[in-house]
Formats: C-alpha cells, sequence, structure tokens
C-alpha cells in the first residue's frame, strides 16, 4: 500500500519516473527506454526521509532550508511535503510510520543550496551535526553532511 502512496504522489505532483539509461545491448534498458512516452532526463521522482519526531523534523527543515511543509496524513502515513513545483525535477517528503527508520547508512539525500556554509551553520543551530565538513570537489563545486534533528544523513551541494 505504501508503494501505492508513493505512485498516487508522484502522480499528483507531475512527475513520471522513467529510466534514463541508454546503454547499449541491455534489453532490460532498452524496453524501459522503449516504454517511456515522456522521457525526463532525471528518472527520480520523490524521496521519502524517515522520521520519528514529525514536529521536530519540520522545525528543523524550516529553519535549514526555509521551506515550507504541506502535512497529510498518506495511506496511514504523517507526512510533510516539500513543496512541489512542475519541472522542477524531483520532490520529497518526510514521512513517518513503523516502516520509517531514520539512519546514516543507504541512500543519500544531496540537497542544493546556495550558501553551504550558511546552511551547515543553520543545522547545527537546529541540533544538527558535521557528519562530512564542508569540501571543494573542483567544478562540482562544494559537498558536505549533516546529521538531521532525526539522525538521518542529509548531503549538501553548492554549485560554482
Amino acid at each position: 500500500m505504501r508503494g501505492l502512496a508513493v505512485a498516487v504522489l508522484a502522480m499528483a505532483f507531475g512527475l513520471a519516473a522513467c529510466d534514463g539509461g541508454q546503454a547499449a545491448g541491455n534489453s532490460v534498458t532498452q524496453s524501459a527506454a522503449a516504454e517511456r512516452k515522456d522521457p525526463m532526463p532525471n528518472p527520480i521522482a520523490y524521496v521519502e526521509i524517515p522520521v520519528t519526531d514529525m514536529d521536530r523534523a519540520v522545525a528543523f527543515y524550516t529553519v535549514v532550508f526555509g521551506t515550507d511543509f504541506e502535512r497529510q496524513t498518506i495511506d496511514g502515513y504523517e507526512m510533510a511535503l516539500f513543496p512541489a513545483h512542475e519541472g522542477a525535477g524531483a520532490t520529497a517528503a518526510l514521512a513517518k510510520g513503523d516502516v520509517y527508520r531514520p539512519s546514516k547508512e543507504g541512500a543519500i539525500v544531496y540537497f542544493r543550496v546556495g550558501d553551504i556554509r550558511a546552511t551547515v551553520a543553520r543545522a547545527e543551530a537546529a541540533g544538527g551535526s558535521v557528519l562530512y565538513p564542508v569540501k571543494d570537489v573542483g567544478e562540482f563545486g562544494l559537498v558536505g553532511e549533516i546529521a538531521d534533528s532525526e539522525g538521518n544523513r542529509i548531503a549538501l551541494s553548492q554549485r560554482r
């Protein structure tokens, strides 16, 4: 049922997941590429960030990123949806429920920010901690990683 909720959210935001791979000789990739009707350059449509205390997490992300959330219950799970804008790429939600476990392991979600050092300072002031100090990665700009209020590893990226 949770998968259905994700599919409904993705459709509601006007986003369609698709396979962006063009690997020659890979029948699975070629099949997926042939099936897509409206190709998008980025196949990621939606990300859920696990939380254990929704109010604390919403407060943290609001302070750190200056964003507003739309709070909803979807398929029995408490969600705080990040703003979604047509054509803006992937969106996300803070998600609370029995299947959501905050972690510093697994996939890492990168947030693009305008001033990475100021964002890290706001995160620390809001109860987060630095896991990977800001580092210059050449043409890709600056990156760093923080622990959010829930214990998730969150990465930050600032373009040049």
